[in-house]
Parts: C-alpha cells; structure tokens; sequence
C-alpha cells in the first residue's frame, strides 16, 4: 500500500511539473486575434465562405462585449508590438478585406454601437463601384473609428504577378488610398494571403510598416510584422469555435502554408 502511495505521489509531482512546464511553454506562443471578416450580409454572394450573415455578426461582437474582450485597432496592435508591449489575454483586433457596401450598412453600425474599433483593407480599384464602399463612406466610417488599409488596386493574386505589376498594384493601392482620404495608409493585405519574399519586400519598399496574410509563410506566431496571421470568421461560428479562435493559440493547431496557391474563397481573404 505504501509503495502504491509513493507511485501515486511521484505521479502527481510528475504531472504537476509537466503541466507547469506546458503552461511557460504556452505563454510565450501567445498571439493576439486578428479576426477577419469580409461580407457581411444575408444575400448570396459568391464567396459564400466568406459571408457572415448580420445577425451572426451583431451575436459575435455581442460575445466579445459580453464577455469584456479588449478589442484593439490594428495600428495600436501594431505599435504596441514594436515597443514589446506584453498584451492581454483577452485582447482582440477586428478587420475586413475588400471593402464591400455591406460593411458600412451592416457592420459599421453594430462596431459604433459596442464602441469597437477596426479596420478594412480597400481593393482601391473597386471604391465607387457597385457593391463596393464609396470614398464618402469610408471617410464617415474613418470618422468612427473604422480605418482603411490597402488591399491592392484590383485584387490581384501577387505570387503569380510580375514585378512590375506586383509593385504598383502595392504602391499604386496605397497612393489611390492616400489621395482620396488625405493621410497616410500604413497597412496592407496580400489578396488571397499570397506572397513572396519578392512581394514582402516590395510592401516594405512603398513604406507601409505591417502586412497581413492568411496562414501563409514561416512565422507562425506573428513575430514578423509583415507576415501576420489572422483567422477568418464563419457564419457558423458556434460559442465554443468561436472562443478558440479567440484564445490566443489558434496558430498552434491549424496547418500553416508555406507555398502554393490555395482557394481565393478558402483561403478567407
């Protein structure tokens, strides 16, 4: 009996050591959600992984109300990274690719009622056209708390790209943007989360200080500016799947890509 007790004993210290050891190993893998939307609406649009019903979303941004998350802009995500800011757990960024209309009319005002900050990443080509944001739109929305980042002029896939055509749709994205809204546009997306070492560079070249992806490339706890991952929002998100892409470790359990193209619809972006 007492050997039994002694074995029991060693048992308990053993996984209380383990467990101990996991939860410093865990800390340091932590990385702050970037949440990524793009429609937001009832109807049906092609990109229907990429849709978000109105009632889904005004139930999401209740969640993260209800259950005092720490919702962040991109940029103060961004600058409290570079001066080694240790952030909250429960600390969380919101975003949209595309700009679609439905962002003003069904999102924007459920972001102004919780009082959450966020961003969306303008195809520059497509402002003003039909079911797109209108510069209008996006000057109220900028007036709110809802900034706007660059997503290439016509959403082209960069990897397949040539150089010259890679750079200015970059550069091009963010002067079309700059012009029309009369400040600076320091963060961009790489449409379909596509890109290279090439394209990075180029991003960096046209002086925008972070990029996004999908979860493409090397770094898989957003510890390059330039190639930060985020996580795309269902429909379907239930409480539980939406709590774990909200935990912080989301990155340690889904498979990231390294090269080659993935489904535009698939691939959230």
């Amino acid at each position: 009996m007492r050997a039994v007790r002694k074995f029991l004993f060693g048992l308990a210290v053993a996984v209380g050591i383990a467990a101990i050891g996991f939860t410093f190993w865990l800390r340091d893998r932590y990385v702050v959600p970037i949440l990524t939307y793009h429609h937001v609406t009832d109807a049906k649009v092609p990109s229907n992984l990429n849709n978000v019903s109105p009632k889904s979303f005004a139930w999401q941004m209740e969640f993260l109300k209800r259950h005092n998350y720490n919702v962040i802009s991109f940029d103060d995500y961004v600058q409290g990274f570079k001066k080694g800011h240790a952030f909250a757990r429960n600390t969380v960024v919101i975003q949209f690719d595309d700009g679609y209309e439905d962002n003003y009319t069904n999102a924007f005002p459920v972001l102004e009622q919780c009082k959450f900050p966020a961003m969306v990443f303008l195809v520059s080509g497509q402002v003003g056209h039909k079911g797109f944001l209108t510069w209008d739109q996006v000057r109220e929305m900028e007036a709110h708390d809802f900034k706007a980042g660059a997503h290439t002029r016509n959403h082209v896939y960069l990897p397949e790209a040539s150089l010259e055509a890679a750079r200015e749709e970059i550069a091009g994205s963010k002067k079309d943007i700059e012009w029309n809204l009369g400040h600076s546009v320091d963060y961009f997306v790489y449409p379909s989360g596509g890109f290279t070492d090439d394209v990075k560079g180029m991003v960096q070249e046209a002086g925008y200080k972070a990029a996004a992806t999908t979860n493409r490339g090397r770094d898989r706890f957003n510890r390059d500016l330039f190639e930060l991952k985020r996580i795309r929002v269902k429909d379907s998100e239930t409480a539980m799947s939406f709590w774990a892409k909200l935990s912080g470790y989301y990155n340690l359990f889904r498979e990231t890509k390294c090269g080659g193209r993935e489904e535009v619809y698939a691939a959230g972006t």
